[in-house]
């Protein structure tokens, strides 16, 4: 049975969660790179310990947590440590999510979806036979992040700035899904519509 990869990427607010659900409808399995790496930072002692070399043993709280604010503050305005910490971040993602596509394979599932804000940059995207992005202006995604975060306008525009633009994404993924409207609705269509002429074609 064939087994196809689909890389989902896009910035913040763009509404690539809504895209999610459409696939998990379909019966993709579902490999959120975020949430791999939550559960990493306590399941996967070398990350810790190699975390903890590089950044001090300062970056756990008194119960180990990962303090993300602390190790956010190490690597925000240092280029250099914050590749290391990607590099760091990246490769046991990598590890983990083929772990996750073997038993998705196992499972009997014929696709997967690897949702990642930094698909193309960690590598990921060359594991994936299709690539989609999500996207929508920096307008819009500053309102949708207010609302889903409780932050204010200052602070939801420096993280819409802080990502790529648009363009990165667009220009190096095969398909691209543009979420402008304030019906989700209409996302949901554009997506099933997409995912049935790839998965089907």
């Amino acid at each position: 049975m064939s087994f196809t990869i689909i890389g989902l990427t896009g910035p913040t607010g763009a509404g690539k969660t809504t895209v999610l659900h459409v696939l998990e409808g379909m019966g993709a399995a579902v490999l959120d790179c975020d949430a791999i790496y939550h559960d990493l930072t306590t399941s996967s002692q070398p990350m810790r310990q190699e975390l903890a070399r590089r950044f001090g043993s300062d970056i756990y709280d008194a119960q180990g947590v990962l303090q993300r604010k602390v190790l956010g503050a190490k690597v925000f305005d240092d280029p250099g440590a914050l590749e290391e910490l990607n590099a760091i971040t990246h490769r046991y993602i990598h590890m983990e999510i083929q772990h996750r596509l073997e038993q998705a394979r196992e499972d009997g599932k014929s696709v997967a979806v690897v949702d990642a804000i930094a698909l193309i940059e960690s590598g990921l995207a060359d594991i994936c036979q299709i690539t989609v992005a999500v996207v929508a202006g920096p307008e819009t995604r500053t309102k949708r992040i207010m609302a889903r975060d409780g932050i204010d306008e200052v602070y939801a525009r420096k993280r819409v700035e802080a990502q790529k633009p648009v363009s990165f994404f667009q220009s190096h993924c095969q398909y691209t899904l543009h979420n402008d409207g304030d019906d989700p609705g209409q996302l949901e269509q554009q997506a099933t519509a997409l995912f049935d002429h790839i998965l089907h074609r």
